[in-house]
């Protein structure tokens, strides 16, 4: 019905209704013209009644009070219950008091001039109860709507400020971070090439701090980027344990002196686990790329019964401030090891930096119920 056009349920309804007073009119055997002129009088100023709610409720209540004088109405007055539904749910409540002060009067004139007792009425003025307490009821369920639109539609303004708020505060700060590292960046630079030729110490001194400027604006930018890194949708299939030798070969390529080492005899494991496997070796070999200033890496991926042990380690700087307890790539590697029931132990060994992780396999079985790739030649 909610796809209807009002004027068509309108029409409807003032069709309805006249024809209900036709039909009583020929059962009592009281059809005159007159009586069809009240009917039409009656139901005919439906057609306005979202439009007029006050003017049409006066007009059908008028009409009917003369169709029951005239005894025939014959039955409930349809048309004014509608007229009144109408006017409790679309008018305010100064117009719906006159509507009901209106119609309190009718029943009250119909009685007195009917010389019926009040009581007789009781029916139909608990149907008109009904019609008012429907559209006020109604009338609230908009209301309550339309305060809940207007509350959703400011959330989403102030949502929308935050946002705004929020890009212009990030913009500032890495436009200080950016401008900032980069400065010092181009004065030591720019410094480098002379005192290269006349200072040897301070030229090295000179390089040193550029790198340790553009460690810190990167760190920096890497603080306030993390508010809007988005989770990445993966839509093609996961890497497992079949990749990281690419993962090596492709450090290797990168001017690293790089190694692949594979002991024990591969087994089927759960593609949550060779994920995992993947992605911690993928972590720390960036971390050796970007942070440790390392030449050599090995990565050795030991199958045992019951686990998987991974180890990559490095000759590089060990611990330095970007790989320590804060850093992004090892929290993402505690969560992913935990999340699979493994351990995971990071720090300087040695003259490097040691990643290792060890992943139990019990239970595990790939998605398909094939094994995992042969070993490595």
């Amino acid at each position: 019905m909610r796809r209807v056009p009002p004027s068509v349920v309108d029409a409807a309804l003032a069709v309805g209704c006249f024809l209900s007073i036709m039909i009583m009119a020929v059962l009592s055997r009281r059809l005159e013209w007159w009586v069809a002129v009240l009917a039409a009088v009656n139901t005919l100023p439906l057609l306005w009644r979202r439009r007029f709610p006050l003017l049409v409720s006066t007009v059908t209540g008028i009409s009917t009070g003369a169709l029951f004088l005239t005894d025939s109405m014959g039955g409930i007055p349809g048309a004014s219950l509608i007229a009144t539904y109408g006017l409790a749910s679309l008018s305010p409540p100064p117009r719906m008091l006159i509507g009901v002060l209106g119609t309190i009067a009718g029943f009250a004139s119909a009685a007195a001039l009917q010389h019926h007792q009040p009581l007789s009425y009781g029916p139909t003025a608990a149907a008109f109860v009904v019609a008012y307490a429907l559209g006020a009821g109604a009338r609230a369920r908009r209301d309550r709507i339309a305060v809940l639109e207007e509350r959703a539609r400011r959330l989403a303004e102030e949502r929308e400020v935050a946002a705004v708020r929020e890009r212009e505060r990030i913009a500032r700060e890495m436009h200080d971070i950016v401008a900032h590292a980069m400065s010092l960046v181009v004065l030591q630079a720019e410094a480098g090439p002379v005192a290269l030729r006349t200072d040897p110490a301070r030229a090295e001194r000179i390089f040193e701090t550029i790198s340790a400027t553009t460690r810190d604006g990167l760190s920096q930018l890497r603080r306030v980027l993390l508010a809007l890194r988005p989770e990445e949708a993966e839509r093609h299939p996961q890497p497992g344990i079949e990749s990281v030798p690419s993962l090596v070969e492709g450090v290797r390529q990168a001017g690293l002196d790089a190694t692949f080492e594979e002991r024990g005899e591969p087994r089927p494991c759960h593609s949550d686990l060779a994920v995992t496997a993947y992605r911690i070796v993928q972590e720390a070999l960036s971390n050796t790329v970007r942070h440790a200033g390392a030449t050599r890496v090995r990565v050795r991926v030991t199958w045992r019964d019951d686990a998987l042990d991974l180890e990559v380690h490095d000759d590089g700087r060990g611990a330095s401030a970007e790989r320590g307890p804060g850093g992004h790539g090892l929290i993402g590697m505690r969560e992913r090891v935990a999340v699979v029931g493994g351990r995971l132990v990071t720090g300087p060994e040695g003259t490097g930096f040691r990643v290792a992780a060890s992943l139990p396999l019990a239970g595990a079985l790939t998605d398909a119920g094939t094994p995992a790739r042969p070993p490595a030649s």
